[in-house]
């Protein structure tokens, strides 16, 4: 059976001398997996519908077992997330995350239209630190985990001041500080951080500028979240990781103004 589909490239993988297989998450038919025969060669007309990130519009024929990938037209290359090696390791970051914490064949257009938003905020030059952030806090209703953020996950309070509680996986108000010793105090612009990066789709939250210091303290609490319940570490984070570790290698850029 043939079908035509929309989708991003998300993995690819070697098979053989010359063939690839390549993970697509579509709108359509959600992450689907194929074979790309001969898409190794470099003059094949495979090779470039094939590049990770590529967003296109794919033909694959599907019989039994993995469907193969006959052709394809490229809808944009996202080429400017491969030219720039700290937006390639966010980027791998994000679809690492949503290829572990999503299903083959399942449709899923609110992911797929995340993806596409994140992939082209990066590509624009919008801080990528910050959209991966966003799409690790969305993401988490995926992995089954889902925060108490609206109110203190103790005894539902709105108002007050407000900590993170890993014991409690969400935030507790200050008259519930007790029960956890292990706290995170917060202030109300991480609180309101949080809550914008779980709750509001990503077109409305436009090109947020972050402090440093927000977006490691708020990074620290969603991986510690994905390893403690969920047992979940990337092997894209180790490489981000030893990039954010040396800035000192990484081609210098113009300091953006700093937002609270």
């Amino acid at each position: 059976m043939q079908s035509q589909v929309e989708g991003i490239v998300i993995r690819t993988m070697p098979y053989g001398e010359t063939n690839k297989i390549v993970t697509l998450f579509t709108r359509e038919a959600g992450k689907i997996t194929c074979m790309a025969r001969g898409a190794k060669k470099p003059a094949s007309r495979l090779a470039a519908i094939t590049q990770v990130f590529t967003h296109g519009s794919f033909s694959i024929y599907k019989g039994r077992g993995m469907g193969t990938l006959q052709a394809g037209d490229p809808l944009e290359s996202l080429r400017h997330i491969r030219e720039d090696i700290m937006s390639t390791a966010y980027a791998s970051y994000v679809t690492e995350l949503i290829d572990r914490l999503t299903e083959q064949d399942e449709p899923q257009p609110v992911i797929y239209d995340m993806l596409y938003q994140a992939l082209h905020a990066i590509d624009e030059g919008y801080d990528p630190e910050a959209i991966t952030l966003f799409v690790e806090w969305k993401m988490l209703q995926a992995a089954g985990l889902a925060p108490t953020l609206h109110q203190c996950a103790n005894c539902g309070a709105t108002e007050g001041e407000f900590a993170f509680s890993f014991q409690e996986l969400g935030f507790l108000c200050h008259r519930c500080f007790h029960i956890d010793r292990y706290i995170i105090r917060l202030s109300p612009a991480l609180v309101k951080l949080i809550r914008t990066f779980y709750f509001v789709p990503i077109e409305r939250v436009g090109s947020l500028t972050l402090k440093k210091e927000s977006k490691t303290l708020l990074k620290q609490i969603v991986r510690t979240i994905y390893e403690e319940k969920a047992g979940i570490r990337l092997k894209s984070r180790k490489f981000l990781e030893q990039l954010e570790r040396t800035p000192e290698f990484l081609p210098k850029k113009e300091e953006l103004p700093k937002d609270e």
